[in-house]
């Protein structure tokens, strides 16, 4: 056995232990690996009370929101105690990618990192490399091609690399939504928690998938070559309504509906709004509604509050039956295809994504801020297509838009930031 992998024994110092250990986890990596730590990047969000007003004040920063503002919208998270699910959910998440890599023979150092709240990015990466480390793999706590859900997180990195002045070589995995398993934990999920009482087959039960509403200037710029945003969302919302057929012999149209929009009025978002086509469902006769969070990873604030909250009292005020199924969240199938990406990546070693695939240098730009940026790393899942769903799908339904004034009374307040 070699001396870098053997126990310690109880003549040794705590350095030496250390020293050890380190050894074992290095000799567990594959030889052509580069990297020495992954990083998970959250959006992140409050975990107390005191921490709600200075959350918001970050995530809403050079928008001119007053604090008395600020303090009306976290009323969101004042009812759930001032705390926010999604740090405690990327935790999870991280710690079962761990235990998959684990489970492939990888030993590797993981760590989170927060965009609006602790652990932020420029202390992390300061961590890491005080504890020796030089080659990070980033991994979005996001599925999907988009500024505010991809590039943003590779400027968090570029700048706080520039804050900092550490020499760290860092990569980011790019976008994972075609990872089999993501489509098969929202679908299980989605079939288990269907009431026994539903007819799915049925004309008035419909299938609509939701996705976190984005500028339509930033969908237009989102991938390689623009418009990824909405086919990504389109292609899993297929190969989800594929497995239901699969598993169930029904085909469903479905419908893709976009939810949590903030910013100015005037500026042109993706509709329609999940209340809005809720009350154009009832006018055509819809009795039932199954709503699958697609766009997002775990059941965090936006999904509680926008969903289960807003979009629930819609429905009800509407005589809709909603049914609400789960995100992907720990799903088995899904921790361990990303795991696997992971794990390919690590393998594959540093690498950097040309201007074909998600995450090269002006992928997903967004024009009004110029910031600086980690590169993507080059894997042979990056080449996969944006703009081409399988000719197999089902087509998704078409809503027919109704004036503001008829559907608008539907569309409850939204504050003007994005919350998790």
């Amino acid at each position: 056995m070699n001396k870098a992998t053997q126990p310690p024994s109880s003549g040794q110092t705590p350095a030496d232990q250390t020293a050890v250990r380190e050894g074992a986890r290095q000799a567990a990596r594959p030889e052509s690996s580069s990297y020495d730590a992954v990083l998970l990047l959250g959006f992140g969000g409050p975990e107390h009370e005191s921490e709600v007003l200075s959350f918001l004040q970050r995530v809403t920063a050079g928008r001119g929101i007053p604090d008395e503002r600020l303090i009306e919208v976290g009323k969101h998270y004042y009812a759930l105690g001032g705390v926010s699910p999604v740090n405690a959910q990327n935790r999870a998440l991280l710690a079962s990618l761990q235990q998959a890599l684990a489970v492939t023979g990888i030993e590797i150092d993981c760590a989170l990192a927060n965009r609006n709240s602790a652990p932020f990015v420029a202390d992390v990466l300061t961590d890491l490399a005080n504890s020796g480390h030089r080659r990070i793999l980033a991994v979005a706590a996001s599925a999907y091609s988009g500024y505010s859900s991809c590039r943003q997180y590779r400027e968090d990195l570029g700048l706080a690399l520039a804050q900092t002045g550490l020499e760290l070589e860092i990569r980011k995995l790019p976008p994972f939504f075609d990872l089999p398993g993501f489509a098969t934990a929202i679908t299980e999920q989605l079939l288990a928690a269907l009431p026994t009482d539903l007819e799915l087959d049925a004309a008035t039960t419909r299938l609509v998938f939701s996705a976190h509403s984005i500028p339509n200037s930033m969908a237009a710029t989102s991938g390689p070559d623009g418009d990824a945003y909405l086919q990504q969302h389109r292609w899993v919302a297929s190969q989800v309504a594929a497995g239901i057929k699969t598993a169930t012999g029904v085909t469903k149209d479905w419908d893709l509906v976009f939810q949590s929009r903030s910013g100015p009025p005037q500026m042109p978002w993706l509709e329609p709004d999940v209340n809005d086509a809720l009350a154009s469902f009832a006018v055509a006769g819809t009795d039932a509604v199954v709503l699958v969070p697609i766009g997002f990873l775990s059941d965090h604030l936006e999904v509680i509050w926008d969903l289960d909250t807003q979009a629930a009292q819609t429905a009800a005020e509407l005589g809709l039956r909603l049914i609400r199924t789960p995100t992907a969240g720990l799903h088995e199938a899904f921790v361990t295809d990303l795991a696997g990406r992971i794990g390919e990546a690590l393998s594959t070693g540093i690498s950097q994504a040309d201007e074909s695939q998600y995450c090269h240098g002006g992928c997903c730009s967004n024009p009004r801020l110029q910031a600086p940026t980690v590169p993507g790393c080059a894997l042979s899942a990056n080449a996969l297509p944006t703009n081409a769903l399988p000719a197999s799908a089902p087509p998704a339904t078409s809503l027919h838009s109704a004036p503001a004034d008829q559907l608008g009374h539907h569309r409850p307040a939204r504050p003007n930031q994005e919350l998790r």
